[in-house]
C-alpha cells in the first residue's frame, strides 16, 4: 500500500466546502470538550450523540465538575447510550487529570494515553483538534477510507494490516490544519464513504480509489470472518411495588453488564417468582402480574428478559446494605438505568 500524492489536499478542500463545521464539540474545542465527544462518539451516532452531550456538557462543564460528581449522577446521564464502561472510565480518568495532574489535559498521545479508557486513536483525535497535534487517527471511518481507497485484500482487523494501515494514516497527516484534517476524514467516511451506497462521484479521492475501481467499492474494507450464532441468555427481571407504590431498584457490581447501574432484581429464568422473593427478602407476595417478553441484544449474546410486576404485602425488607434502595417511580426514571429496563418502567408507569 503505496501514499498517494495530494491526498490530504483533496480532503481539506472537500471539507471546506462540505464538511461539518457546526457540531457542538467543535464550539470551543478545547482538549476537556472534544474528548467528552470523541468518547461518546464510540459506537454511537452523531444524531444520538448531540442532545446528551449538550445535557451533559451543561452538568459537567468542567473536567473538575466531572470528577467532583457522583458515579450515578454520571451514568444517569448516560444513560441510553450503551457501552457503560465508557462513563466509568472517563469518571476515572477526570479524577486522575484533577487529582495526579493538576486539571492539564496531557500534550502528547503517549500521556493520553495513560488516561482510563482512552486509546491510541482517540488520544490523537482529541490532541489534533483541540490543539493542532501532528497525530494520525485510525477509527472506524478512517479505517474504511483507507481500506477502500487502497483495495485492502484483507480484514483491517488483522494486526499486520492494521500496523500497514496506521502507517499510511501517518504518512497522509499533514503538517498544518492538523484538527481539520482529522475531523475532514472522519466527516468523509461518516457522509460519503459510507458501508453502503458510498457515493463515489462527489467523492474528492474518486479519481485513485482502487476500490471504486472494482465492480463494488463495498466490498471493501473486508468484513471480519463470521462468528458462530450468538447465544442466547435468558433472565426474569422483578419490578417490585410496595403498598406505597415505590418500586425497589439494586445497584449493580461495578465489573460486567450494566456495571455501576441501578437495575431491576434478577432471576435465573427457570427459578419461582414468589418462593425466590419470599426467601430473598423475608417479604410477603400479595400478587404477580406476568408481563410480555422481550429480547435485549449485545454484541456478544441475546438477553431474553420477562419481567414480572409484583406486589408486596409489606413495605420492609430485609436488605444488603445500600445494595439496595426503594425509589419513587418518578426519581426512579432519574437514575442511571440499563436502557432495556428504563424502557419497561417508562411503559408501567
Amino acid at each position: 500500500m503505496q501514499p498517494v500524492e495530494n491526498f490530504a489536499p483533496r480532503v481539506l478542500a472537500w471539507f471546506d466546502e462540505h464538511g461539518r463545521k457546526s457540531l457542538p464539540w467543535q464550539e470551543n474545542k478545547t482538549p476537556y470538550r472534544v474528548w467528552i465527544s470523541e468518547i461518546m462518539l464510540q459506537q454511537t451516532q452523531v444524531t444520538t450523540v448531540i442532545p446528551y452531550y449538550r445535557k451533559f456538557m451543561a452538568s459537567f462543564p468542567t473536567v473538575e465538575a466531572l470528577a467532583n460528581a457522583e458515579q450515578d449522577d454520571v451514568l444517569a446521564h448516560w444513560s441510553g447510550l450503551g457501552y457503560y464502561a465508557r462513563a466509568r472510565n472517563m469518571h476515572k480518568a477526570a479524577k486522575m487529570l484533577v487529582d495526579e495532574l493538576d486539571s492539564e489535559f496531557p500534550k502528547t498521545v503517549e500521556g493520553v494515553c495513560e488516561l482510563s479508557g482512552i486509546g491510541r486513536s482517540t488520544a490523537a483525535a482529541i490532541l489534533s483538534i483541540s490543539r493542532g497535534v501532528q497525530a494520525a487517527i485510525l477509527d472506524g471511518n478512517v479505517k474504511r477510507v483507507l481500506a477502500r481507497f487502497h483495495a485492502v485484500p484483507v480484514w483491517p482487523g488483522e494486526k499486520k494490516t492494521e500496523y500497514a494501515m496506521w502507517n499510511l494514516a501517518e504518512s497522509y497527516m499533514p503538517s498544518e490544519r492538523c484538527g481539520d484534517y482529522t475531523q475532514a476524514m472522519m466527516d468523509l467516511g461518516a457522509t460519503l464513504c459510507t458501508r453502503s451506497k458510498p457515493q463515489c462521484l462527489i467523492c474528492p479521492l474518486e479519481s485513485d480509489c482502487q476500490g471504486r475501481l472494482t465492480e463494488d467499492p463495498t466490498q471493501f474494507p473486508i468484513r471480519k470472518p463470521k462468528k458462530a450464532a450468538k447465544p442466547v441468555k435468558s433472565i426474569q427481571l422483578l419490578i417490585l411495588m410496595n403498598q406505597q407504590g415505590q418500586l425497589l431498584l439494586e445497584k449493580r457490581p461495578q465489573t460486567g453488564i450494566w456495571g455501576g447501574l441501578w437495575s431491576l432484581p434478577e432471576l435465573a429464568s427457570e427459578e419461582s417468582v414468589v418462593l425466590h422473593i419470599e426467601q430473598r427478602f423475608a417479604t410477603q407476595v400479595s400478587s404477580v402480574t406476568l408481563l410480555s417478553s422481550f429480547r435485549h441484544t449485545f454484541s456478544h449474546y441475546h438477553l431474553d428478559i420477562s419481567p414480572s410486576q409484583i406486589q408486596i404485602s409489606d413495605m420492609q425488607l430485609v436488605m444488603e446494605g445500600d445494595k439496595y434502595q426503594w425509589f419513587d417511580q418518578q426519581d426512579a426514571l432519574k437514575v442511571g438505568l440499563p436502557a432495556p429496563v428504563r424502557s419497561l418502567l417508562e411503559k408501567i408507569r
